[in-house]
């Protein structure tokens, strides 16, 4: 079923209305009838099936069906990530929405091969954030996850500071039952954060920061995991383990 996002104020008891460059792609690209069935979400609220009633040039106008709860985690999960190269990041944020993560965060660390220019960093994050709301739309996320424009190791910490859980997978830590013990515990009331390194890792100095501002270092087990891997594997985990009934 196709699913959208609308505002609070498009939703009036039993009557609803998409508008923008959705209803385009209702028309002309999904080629949707009145009759059809569809799916919206507004952030904070609940999820709603409609169905269309009428099609006009600016708005797609809908009955509301039935009123549904939201399919979110319990809690916000942020990811912090070393930024990869181009294509590699696309693919983060998209696997990494659908697997419920609530904001991505792309940091600029010492070992990040890609450097991307201040005048472009606007229109990468307007790219990103398209990613994300698609991946939010096909994997009926009730929220579009924010991503953000580049930023420092420092400003990045900063936003995740007062984060009750935050993770740092590193491949020279050891333990892989600590890691289960800190995953099997987790606390679905706490903001979580995980900081995952670019292409060539963190340096020294950096995990001795991020450690510094409350992250505790895990491992994911023996085996180098990619930029790309590594955090939707911690993430596959964490949904596992705090997705309700």
């Amino acid at each position: 079923m196709y699913h959208f996002f609308v505002s609070e104020e498009q939703i009036n008891g039993e009557n609803a209305y998409i508008e923008g460059s959705d209803v385009n792609h209702i028309v002309n690209v999904l080629r949707m009838r009145t009759g059809e069935e569809l799916l919206i979400s507004v952030k904070g609220d609940w999820d709603y099936l409609c169905k269309i009633e009428a099609i006009e040039e600016n708005k797609v106008k809908l009955k509301v069906l039935e009123s549904m709860e939201q399919r979110e985690l319990p809690v916000n999960i942020t990811l912090l990530q070393g930024i990869p190269k181009s294509d590699k990041l696309e693919m983060i944020i998209q696997k990494s929405v659908e697997l419920g993560v609530s904001e991505i965060i792309p940091v600029k660390t010492k070992r990040v091969v890609v450097k991307i220019e201040e005048k472009k960093q606007a229109s990468k994050a307007n790219r990103w954030n398209a990613i994300a709301e698609s991946a939010a739309k096909q994997s009926k996320r009730s929220i579009i996850p924010k991503v953000s424009e580049p930023m420092s190791i420092d400003n990045a910490l900063e936003i995740v500071k007062d984060f009750g859980v935050k993770l740092i997978p590193y491949e020279n830590a050891d333990g892989i039952e600590k890691t289960r013990k800190i995953l099997d515990s987790m606390d679905k009331t706490k903001n979580i954060a995980i900081f995952i390194g670019p292409e060539g890792g963190f340096e020294e100095s950096e995990v001795e920061k991020i450690k510094d501002s409350g992250f505790e270092v895990i491992t994911l087990g023996k085996r180098i995991l990619r930029t790309e891997t590594a955090g939707l594997a911690l993430l596959s985990n964490i949904m596992i383990r705090l997705e309700d009934e």
